[in-house]
């Protein structure tokens, strides 16, 4: 009781940003989210007794809003939002969405997100749709992925198989409704025939 979920399973994206907004989370992307400080203590404290390791918690009545991101920001070549803009949750979860994603800037590319640091003296941390990543200060992080398949991609792609499944149900079932209308059609068919040979 008391546990939410982990971010991964919180935050709903578009295929489009999927790269950008797990890179923006980071490590983060699998810290538990709790509904008090008090769920979060006993969590930690039952993981500390029974050496199970460790963990982050999030506990949504501490997590605070950090601010947003001047408009003017906003309005340079190449930006495409505040990163908790482009995400889905339930309204529970805003504030936590704004805490962790809304200071984050996604960029179309990597030389406008750099231009954008650069005006900016490299005060903000921004990620291009392909997940690199800039922060301030200017540290830069990016390369190749070892996988295409990300937390976020995989439970789209859940969600996505699980509907496949469900109307592929449905066209079964209305496949077999329509078998057993035609059997008995030609059970019709054959006594009425039977009916005129006789």
């Amino acid at each position: 009781p008391g546990i939410l979920g982990v971010i991964a399973d919180i935050v709903k994206v578009e295929k489009q940003y999927e790269t950008a907004i797990e890179t923006a989370l980071g490590g983060t992307i699998q810290n538990i989210v709790t509904d008090n400080e008090n769920t979060a203590k006993d969590l930690i404290a039952y993981l500390k007794q029974n050496r199970f390791g460790r963990a982050t918690f999030l506990p949504l009545n501490t997590i605070t809003d950090r601010g947003s991101v001047r408009n003017d920001v906003l309005r340079e070549k190449g930006v495409i939002g505040v990163a908790s803009d482009l995400v889905e949750v339930d309204s529970k979860f805003n504030t936590l969405v704004k805490n962790l994603l809304g200071k984050i800037i996604v960029v179309d590319n990597i030389d406008n997100a750099l231009a954008v640091a650069r005006k900016n003296n490299q005060s903000l941390r921004l990620v291009t749709i392909e997940g690199e990543l800039i922060n301030p200060g200017g540290s830069m992080t990016g390369g190749a992925f070892r996988n295409s398949s990300n937390l976020l991609g995989r439970k789209r792609e859940l969600d996505e198989l699980k509907e496949q499944i469900d109307n592929l149900k449905s066209t079964a079932s209305k496949a077999a409704a329509l078998d057993a209308q035609l059997k008995t059609s030609r059970d019709q068919l054959r006594q009425d025939i039977d009916k005129y040979n006789s």
